[in-house]
């Protein structure tokens, strides 16, 4: 070997641990950044934000939340953007000011921010509250006011709000269509923490309003983890005994090979294609084929010829299917032949070898195939648009209704929650913050069924170390 190569391969040596530490310190810094990202805005938008009143140089008044600032595009200075609200007044809900041109900026107590239907969100000052024949002002109306909404819908009393804007006009607004009240000027700070508590578990236990820009989503995080159950429950089975009898079955050959091929081939086909399958041979095939045998009373109003929870779960099913083959073959593959040997040996048939010595060793690939399966099947919008998923679903898949689980229902998904929310809403800049408080969620139920399924590949491990 010339000095020339034995130096590049000591070089090669030394560096490719560094590139590989790199490598690894890169990934987890871009993961830390997304959820630090995630966290700061998801989180964030739930803390009672500060409401500035700022005074223009052209006398204008200006109330709303600071969001962000920016470099002016053509000129020296910033500008940065406010939400102000009053939809219903000003016709929109969002400003840029020059920050050159405010003259005063200031953070009265006495600001008030308003989430009403249907014109959104108000920000300004309440004048007065008629409730129950009286006309209240000052601290005795903001008191009435929250006690009334700390009331139940149906409880509460009829009155009417006089509020007045920033810039000094008036609206007359029904109690009825106020949701929340918040004065975040005037709040400490423990009074803002448990607020945050407060808005945030609403987030997570109540249904969406206003067109999926406020309000909560558990109708979301209930259809996606069942339907990811269900996926999970039927991909499982199939999968496994696909792979079962690839490589302890099926005579190793041309045809075999060519199989493993499209298996392998499968898992890259696009998620949509899916989708399309999904909704020509089970949604208008097998579904219609059993509204026409079992429903014909309810045609041409479809039951299980639409999209539904059952549908979308056998179109992940099939989606998946591929990624459960291979790793549990894999698994099955790196099991020494001298156990199968050693089982047939002591007089096993083939099938107790399978099911007592082989499958239970397999396990940790098992696990390790459906946990792929839950982290794509989890993440995945575009089937789901075609066989079942919707805006809004009217009804949970399920109730204390026979059979309590309604397969043939509409459900929510989270993932397809934040592609509603984040293009076809009515203010897209309102519904950001949402968006990344849905997406951190998605993420952190992904990582809980990810751990679920980790937790019981190490405790399946840990059995077949004691036996051994």
């Amino acid at each position: 070997m010339s000095f020339f190569a034995a130096t590049r391969r000591r070089l090669m040596d030394r560096l490719w641990p560094w590139l590989c530490a790199a490598s690894v310190a890169l990934s987890l810094l871009m993961l830390t950044a997304l959820l630090t990202l995630l966290l700061v805005r998801g989180l964030g938008h739930f803390w009672p934000a500060t409401l500035e009143e700022i005074t223009l140089r052209s006398g204008d008044v200006v109330a709303g939340q600071a969001i962000r600032e920016t470099p002016l595009p053509q000129k020296a200075g910033n500008e940065r953007l406010y939400f102000t609200g009053n939809r219903d007044i000003d016709g929109a809900s969002w400003r840029w000011v020059d920050v050159d041109n405010i003259t005063a900026r200031t953070t009265p107590a006495d600001l008030i921010r308003l989430e009403r239907a249907p014109w959104g969100d108000f920000i300004g000052r309440l004048e007065s509250l008629e409730v129950d024949g009286q006309r209240l002002t000052g601290q005795a109306a903001w008191d009435r006011l929250t006690a009334a909404l700390a009331l139940p819908a149906d409880r509460r009393p009829a009155g009417q709000l006089l509020l007045i804007t920033a810039e000094g006009q008036t609206l007359s607004q029904p109690l009825s269509t106020i949701s929340k009240a918040l004065a975040p000027n005037a709040m400490l700070w423990w009074q803002k923490t448990r607020l945050w508590g407060s808005s945030v578990w609403q987030f997570l236990s109540e249904g969406p309003r206003a067109a999926n820009t406020s309000g909560g989503v558990w109708p979301a995080i209930f259809g996606t983890v069942l339907m990811v159950i269900l996926m999970s429950v039927i991909v499982t089975p199939f999968g496994v005994l696909a792979a079962i009898y690839l490589n302890e079955i099926a005579h190793q050959n041309r045809l075999t090979r060519l199989v493993r091929i499209g298996v392998r081939n499968l898992a890259g086909v696009p998620s949509i294609v899916y989708g399309v399958f999904g909704l020509g041979v089970f949604v208008y095939g097998i579904g219609g084929t059993l509204d026409t045998w079992f429903f014909s009373a309810t045609l041409p109003s479809p039951t299980f010829g639409t999209g539904g929870l059952l549908w979308a779960s056998l179109t992940l099913a099939l989606l998946t299917l591929p990624v459960v083959i291979v790793a549990t073959e894999e698994g099955l593959a790196r099991i020494p032949d001298a156990q199968r040997e050693g089982a047939m040996a002591l007089g096993a048939t083939r099938l107790e070898m399978l099911t007592r010595v082989v499958l239970p060793m397999t396990v940790p690939a098992m696990l390790t195939g459906v946990i792929l399966a839950v982290a794509r099947a989890a993440g995945e919008v575009a089937p789901l648009m075609l066989v079942g998923v919707a805006k809004l679903a009217p009804q949970m898949p399920v109730d204390g209704e026979f059979p309590y689980l309604h397969l043939e229902r509409k459900f929510m998904h989270l993932g397809y929650h934040l592609f509603d929310t984040a293009f076809h809403g009515e203010d897209v800049q309102a519904a950001m913050p949402l968006v990344y408080a849905t997406a951190l969620l998605l993420v952190l139920i992904v990582l809980v069924l990810n751990l679920t399924a980790i937790f019981l590949r190490h405790y399946f491990r840990r059995q077949r170390g004691n036996e051994c």
